[in-house]
């Protein structure tokens, strides 16, 4: 009989599907809904051991970055003592990687999957992430035959650039790996994927890898000069573009928005939406405030509450919840009066204001973004009789359109009424801690 586990009481955990140096990753299912899911199982000392937890936190970070449709969901981070768990989508297909084993592609399913694979990979840079593994053995399959990027262990975030605004860290497959990055010089992480992708292309029309010698030297030769040849049956408009896909010199590589504009490329293209949770915000403009009317915000426990504002590396911060996904803030002022100063500085950034309802409110941005309108939610808490937690969270829109909302435009205008942000010095959070100890007079709790 199959050896089944509850996590966390919220997932069933069944069947190992596969395993990696540091981690196995089962089969799930969601016991509310019944959704299959795959959990990803890390060992928190292997990883300490390694020196590996700068990367977990990093793949969380990416991960929760990048929500496309081509590119497999993580939708849950726990923890225990021991164990980090990733609960991800259940990708069904398997790898591309098996397709290819057996022998090439037709031209149009290689070109269908290429396309998914430019428009996940151009999301990526948008958010100023470059994956750096890419190759078939990362690349999954939906039940609808639809490509899903996974392994994001190996990429990268902006903050790893140094001061020449390079990448230095040697990483990848070799076969797959662009010259730059071979060569042990700064590279451009956007740039190798390209090349990685130029690769996969290769494989997916040949079967075979357009690089290859059994002397690792020789065939790192081939790659530095970008030399390969191609098969007979390569169509006159696939060559084209790919002879300026594996280009050695990465500034005259071709480019994503050029890659786009490719005739071959183009041929039944249609640009997938990312994702984006749409919450309608109230027309009534007009309408009167119950935000009054309420005799106190939610409360907001104050375990949640000191996990959140730490600016340490503690996995209770990482537990997926709503409440962790935004920027927070900490106020002395009463919940009302917080909703009105929010209020009044979303009108004047020209932002639309709904109803406020159980201390929640909505604001809808004015002007399309790269991902449609900026839609934001803003929710008061209650810590203790005199402390409030004010959250922004983004419902839908772009990413960086919000941070640069919370961080250059909201921020500055509410400095009157806060008491510290979440990520503030470490000390100001051990204060916090002591404060809300104090106001609860339930110590223990904690």
């Amino acid at each position: 009989m199959e050896e089944r586990h509850v996590l966390f009481g919220k997932y069933e955990m069944g069947r190992l599907l596969g395993k990696g140096t540091f981690a196995k990753v089962y089969y799930g299912k969601e016991l509310a809904t019944g959704e299959s899911v795959a959990v990803k199982v890390i060992s928190k000392d292997q990883v300490k051991k390694k020196g590996m937890m700068e990367q977990i936190k990093r793949e969380i970070s990416v991960m929760r970055l990048v929500r496309h449709p081509n590119i497999v969901e993580l939708k849950e981070v726990m923890a225990t003592k021991k164990k980090i768990f990733f609960v991800m989508e259940h990708v069904r297909g398997g790898e591309l990687f098996a397709k290819v084993y057996k022998g090439k592609l037709k031209e149009h399913v290689a070109r269908k999957y290429f396309q998914q694979l430019i428009s996940a990979v151009d999301f990526c840079h948008s958010r100023g992430v470059s994956h750096r593994d890419l190759k078939p053995e990362n690349l999954l399959l939906d039940e609808k035959e639809d490509l899903k990027i996974s392994d994001f262990g190996l990429s990268a975030l902006p903050e790893q650039l140094l001061n020449d605004g390079l990448l230095h860290t040697q990483c990848g497959t070799p076969a797959y790996v662009a010259p730059e990055v071979l060569r042990k010089k700064g590279y451009d992480g956007s740039r190798a994927d390209i090349w990685s992708c130029g690769v996969v292309l290769y494989v997916l029309l040949a079967g075979f890898l357009p690089f290859q010698d059994e002397n690792m030297m020789k065939m790192y030769r081939k790659v530095f000069k970008a030399e390969f040849e191609f098969p007979t049956w390569f169509s006159t408009e696939s060559k084209r573009l790919i002879s300026k896909l594996l280009v050695a010199d990465p500034e005259k590589r071709i480019t994503i928005p050029a890659i786009m504009r490719d005739p071959w490329f183009r041929k039944e293209f249609t640009r997938p939406l990312a994702f984006s949770i749409q919450e309608p915000i109230d027309d009534d403009e007009s309408a009167p405030s119950k935000s009054a009317k309420l005799s106190s915000p939610k409360f907001f426990n104050a375990f949640e509450f000191i996990s959140s504002m730490s600016s340490g590396f503690d996995l209770s911060g990482l537990f997926e919840d709503k409440r962790k996904s935004g920027t927070m803030f900490t106020s002395r002022c009463s919940a009302s009066a917080i909703m009105s100063k929010v209020e009044a500085v979303a009108k004047g950034l020209n932002f639309r204001v709904g109803k406020a309802k159980d201390f929640k409110m909505r604001l809808q941005g004015s002007s399309e973004g790269r991902k449609g309108r900026l839609f934001v939610t803003a929710e008061v808490f209650e810590v203790a009789p005199e402390v409030a937690v004010v959250e922004f969270s983004k419902s839908a829109g772009d990413t960086l359109e919000y941070a640069k909302f919370c961080e250059e435009d909201v921020r500055p205008a509410l400095k009157d009424i806060v008491w510290t942000w979440q990520g503030d010095s470490f000390n100001e959070a051990e204060e916090h801690e002591k404060q809300v100890q104090q106001d609860t007079a339930e110590p223990n709790t904690l």
